[in-house]
């Protein structure tokens, strides 16, 4: 009998400002769903929010949060990640610029990194509307750099960012 695989609980980011967002976003959830021992448990609302810096005049994104389960350990579930962002035609040219998929692990269940590659919990999650809005939709209990969500909400509320 195969030994079965440690599930983890991961919220993941979304967000695209390029191309067909909505299609980006919808075909991500899809290939998250297909990655080994991976299941999609649950999606916020999607949100519009202004881009936070990079160049000037980006068009706004489409953002949301999802949770998963997987047996993927965090640098494999980074590649993935990473791959299903270039399928989207991700390019990496400009620092917080535009692109046509960006996800980003922001919680990773009992893990936490400093590596170069990947820091978790994200480095810059509770500073961001568009992460905290609707991560605070699907697990308004989760707590990030020893504070609730509702805390994070209150710091971020100035930031431009409506549901849709």
């Amino acid at each position: 009998m195969p030994a079965a695989s440690l599930e983890h609980r991961v919220y993941i980011a979304l967000g695209s400002n390029l191309g067909v967002s909505a299609e980006a976003l919808d075909g991500a959830l899809e290939k998250l769903s297909d990655l080994p021992g991976t299941r999609v448990l649950q999606v916020s609302p999607w949100y519009r929010s202004a881009a936070i810096g990079g160049p000037a005049d980006q068009p706004d994104y489409l953002n949301a949060v999802c949770e998963i389960t997987t047996g993927l350990d965090p640098l494999p579930l980074l590649d993935a990640l990473h791959q299903i962002e270039h399928h989207f035609g991700r390019e990496r040219q400009v620092r917080w610029g535009p692109r046509t998929l960006d996800l980003d692990i922001i919680w990773y269940q009992n893990v936490t990194s400093e590596d170069p590659e990947l820091t978790l919990p994200h480095p810059r999650a509770h500073e961001r509307a568009f992460v905290i809005r609707p991560l605070a939709d699907i697990a308004p209990d989760l707590v990030l750099g020893n504070q609730s969500l509702n805390h994070w909400l209150e710091h971020t509320r100035d930031q431009a960012i409506s549901r849709l």
